[in-house]
């Protein structure tokens, strides 16, 4: 039998590779769907393209490094998670924390644009951290990735001013928290 290559993780992949296609297109057109896709930001109601942002953000990225970093994260973080949850809780899970991120982008910073995958993936970190929980009990990799990312995240936060949303890397890790907790619950 020849070996052949599997599409081992289908939303993982398909993520990675709808952001690369949002990349591409972003050069092709000088960044106009980048800015008016996948990029939220603050923006009449009215614009059906709002809604739309609310959660292609995370498919946007300012160049190939920023998707780099970010891809080659999920790429290692997301299929064994994939394969634990579901293909379709996983897509539920990265839907719900796009959809919040960027709602509180939307709400709280009028003056600012997000893009990114960085919520996700911190997301998938955190999420991580949940999968081998047992009934009853907090495992210590939780509290570890919670101190160390989400604390290093708040401290970045306010100590440094670079163009790195911290704030989205902790609403992806609580988001992770939460929908780990929750799936747990459930069978």
């Amino acid at each position: 039998m020849r070996p052949h290559i599997q599409y081992n993780s289908p939303v993982v992949l398909t993520f990675a590779l709808l952001s690369l296609g949002a990349l591409a297109l972003g050069w092709a057109t000088g960044g106009w769907t980048t800015l008016h896709l996948f990029c939220v930001y603050r923006s009449p109601l009215s614009d059906p393209l709002t809604y739309v942002r609310l959660v292609g953000h995370v498919l946007g990225h300012s160049g190939y490094a920023h998707y780099l970093s970010n891809m080659m994260l999920l790429l290692v973080v997301g299929p064994p998670l994939e394969e634990k949850y579901g293909s379709r809780r996983l897509l539920l899970c990265i839907l719900v924390t796009a959809l919040i991120s960027g709602l509180v982008q939307f709400l709280c910073f009028p003056k600012t644009a997000l893009l990114g995958a960085s919520g996700i993936v911190f997301m998938l970190i955190l999420l991580s951290s949940l999968s081998g929980m047992r009934a009853g009990a907090i495992p210590l990799t939780l509290i570890l990735v919670a101190v160390l990312y989400l604390g290093g995240e708040v401290v970045d936060a306010i100590t440094l001013r670079d163009n790195v949303s911290q704030l989205t890397h902790v609403v992806g890790g609580l988001c992770g928290a939460c929908l780990g907790f929750a799936m747990s619950r459930r069978p």
